[in-house]
């Protein structure tokens, strides 16, 4: 079962690339980078949205899914069976035949709950703050790295 780290908080960062970076600070310190863990508090989720959904864009995203679907399964065909058929032909398709096919469950699908959700959006976990922790024998050590005169000037 995943466990929080246990140790000391060395420092906190507003962002995950600020505590990336101080990470990668440590390790070009030789620091033993293995005993330090970034711990992401106070997370919310986050749900971005990124568009309108149309009937037609509902259909291009299904007949593209569809699509690469088609060319996964004309591969598998090619690979068991190579000498059924001209691997151009069925190529070709397979693709049109998965692209029709997404199209159309797509289609439906939003058809059939359009009035429960007309947009499309992408959702993530996004923390306020990310504490930089590691044992507390090591603490000492990984502040005097990371507040050094050489990894001030480098941000």
């Amino acid at each position: 079962m995943p466990e929080l780290p246990t140790g000391e908080v060395v420092s906190t960062y507003e962002h995950y690339a600020d505590a990336k970076h101080a990470v990668d600070l440590l390790a070009r310190a030789r620091f033993p980078v293995a005993e330090v863990s970034i711990v992401g508090n106070g997370l919310r989720s986050v749900e971005r949205v990124t568009g309108r959904l149309t009937y037609g864009r509902v259909a291009m995203v299904g007949a593209s899914s569809g699509a690469y679907l088609g060319v996964f399964l004309s591969i598998l065909l090619f690979i068991f069976q190579p000498e059924n058929a001209s691997i151009f032909g069925v190529f070709i398709a397979a693709i049109v035949i998965g692209a029709g096919f997404g199209m159309l469950f797509g289609v439906l699908s939003y058809a059939m709950n359009r009035n429960r959700r007309d947009f499309s959006s992408v959702s993530q976990m996004v923390a306020t703050r990310y504490d930089l922790i590691t044992p507390a024998e090591l603490v000492g050590e990984a502040r005097r790295v990371l507040t050094s005169p050489e990894n001030a000037e480098r941000g």
